[in-house]
């Protein structure tokens, strides 16, 4: 029986001892469901009869609902407005059985993505946001520090929103605690992430710190060195329809994607993080850990807007 095997059988229990914190830029993801009929007199744009609507947990919140989704003890770290979304995302982590450290900032709105769906595709996408004060940054570090003791993972989840600019210390702090750092990153400097067990970039984003690639050497050469340069465990590059590529000192292991049918991408790489911390957090191999992260962001690509892989589906009986 293989090591991946024996977690799966043991996962149920595994995955209920593991104390995970998700920081970073927390979102209200809203979604207005409607039908499209006929083109706007006024505009040469598709009216949209709205019939439904549903409001889901976002950005790092989504990072948090899906670990919570496979059963892990889950803690959410961010600001929000103290505003009508404000409360709606605190209903839905409760609702998730998820732990809120969240802070009202009553200087800012909570960040919405509004997503407009007509006949199951996205016509629209409003965003609202503003960055947190400096005033609830400095509490948040504080308290940042206070919980550290008492998780196994940390997962920072940055969005580039305003949320994360103590990203530098509290991965130093975080590490220094012995706890394992993983980091879903954003920019075009990822000096800042020095020191992270694992950073998860997409193509696009190690593209923009590492500059296009001709080929697979080429990659892995640059990723590599990257990795090295900032004293990271492992890079995990998520490649969407190729797949994922784990480059650690020791190997380098490509991944084909296991998605049957990809239907909508978004917060697939939530889902990624979130599976590969919690089984980190659950004892399992970094490579079975990313194995069962692929099969996750498989699973998840075929279901509309963020969303979550339930421990059923990653372990099938």
């Amino acid at each position: 029986m293989s090591a991946q095997e024996v977690v799966a059988l043991t996962a149920p229990a595994a995955l209920a001892q593991v104390r995970l914190l998700v920081v970073g830029d927390v979102m209200l993801d809203r979604y207005w469901f409607g039908d499209v009929s006929r083109i706007s007199p006024e505009a040469p744009v598709p009216i949209v009869r709205i019939e439904k609507r549903e409001e889901r947990l976002g950005g790092a919140a989504n990072v948090a609902r899906n670990a919570a989704a496979l059963g892990a003890k889950t803690s959410l770290l961010g600001v929000v407005g103290d505003d009508e979304a404000g409360s709606q995302v605190e209903r839905l982590l409760e609702g998730g059985g998820i732990h809120s450290y969240l802070q009202r900032d009553a200087a800012i709105s909570t960040i919405i993505k509004l997503r407009v769906i007509g006949r199951q595709q996205q016509m629209l996408r409003i965003d609202f946001e503003d960055a947190p004060s400096d005033t609830v940054l400095r509490d948040k570090l504080a308290q940042f520090n206070a919980l550290l003791p008492h998780y196994d993972v940390v997962v920072l989840s940055d969005y580039a929103k305003g949320s994360l600019v103590n990203v530098a210390e509290m991965i130093k702090a975080a590490r220094a605690a012995g706890k394992i750092v993983m980091v879903d990153p954003k920019g075009d400097d990822f000096s800042r992430y020095a020191g992270a067990s694992v950073l998860t970039p997409n193509k696009s984003e190690l593209r923009r710190v590492i500059g296009n690639w001709n080929t697979e050497e080429q990659l892995t050469e640059r990723a590599q060195q990257m990795r090295a340069q900032l004293g990271l465990d492992a890079l995990l590059l998520t490649r969407s329809e190729e797949g994922m590529s784990l480059y650690t000192a020791d190997e380098v292991l490509h991944m084909p994607t296991d998605a049957r049918e990809v239907f909508d991408v978004s917060g697939a790489g939530d889902t990624v993080i979130a599976t590969m911390a919690a089984m980190l957090g659950a004892g399992m191999s970094l490579g079975d850990a990313v194995r069962t992260a692929n099969r996750a962001g498989g699973i998840v690509v075929g279901k509309l807007g963020t969303a979550t892989v339930t421990r059923e589906e990653l372990f099938p009986q």
